[in-house]
């Protein structure tokens, strides 16, 4: 056989040899979460979707299984409990996998800059101990998700929901820090969080 039948032959059969699940793209697990928060983790133009592209695994999990055993209750998102009550140990492991290695990006949401700047001075006094840039070194070992990028009216949502006891806070800590916000600054911090580019 020539050299040029045989390379053409390699050609031809090399894909074969490659799995079919690497062709295929994201499985039906993660495509159904990607129903709401898109295959890229970002869930664009469904403003109470949060970003979860770049949580850390770890954090992910934590937060499927809080709402499957009650201490995150699904407000306004009914079909968030119905979707991960579904799942399995092992299908909970892979979405986890799969948005962690997603890039977080910006939100693409206006903010406004002095409340920006504000909402950064908050953040560094109350926050900044457990909550990381999702583009931060340490952003795996941080007690907290990521909240630069997240989107706002989420971001919103779900600081009002510890207050009001829908939702537990995982450490002693973060209750005490809610707790110690006056009535303006959770929009300094919307805006701050809203202002993140990834690098």
């Amino acid at each position: 056989m020539s050299c040029f039948r045989l390379n053409l032959l390699l050609v031809c059969l090399v894909p074969l040899l490659v799995p079919i699940s690497a062709l295929a793209g994201p499985n039906t697990v993660v495509e159904k979460c990607a129903e709401c928060h898109g295959l890229d983790g970002m869930g664009r133009g469904r403003a109470m979707v949060p970003v979860i592209a770049g949580i850390p695994a770890g954090h992910i999990e934590e937060a499927i299984y809080a709402y499957v055993d009650g201490a995150r209750s699904c407000v306004r998102e009914p079909r968030m409990c119905e979707t991960v009550a579904s799942l399995s140990e092992d299908e909970v492991t892979e979405l986890a996998d799969y948005y962690a290695g997603q890039v977080r990006g910006s939100s693409q949401e206006e903010f406004n800059q002095e409340l920006a700047a504000e909402g950064e001075v908050l953040h560094k006094q109350h926050c900044s101990m457990c909550h990381l840039p999702p583009d931060h070194e340490d952003v795996e070992q941080a007690v907290g998700i990521p909240l630069h990028g997240q989107r706002s009216e989420y971001l919103r949502f779900a600081i009002e929901a510890y207050f009001a006891g829908d939702r537990e806070a995982l450490v002693e800590i973060m209750a005490d820090r809610i707790q110690a916000l006056q009535a303006g600054d959770l929009g300094a911090l919307v805006n701050y969080y809203s202002s993140y580019q990834h690098e």
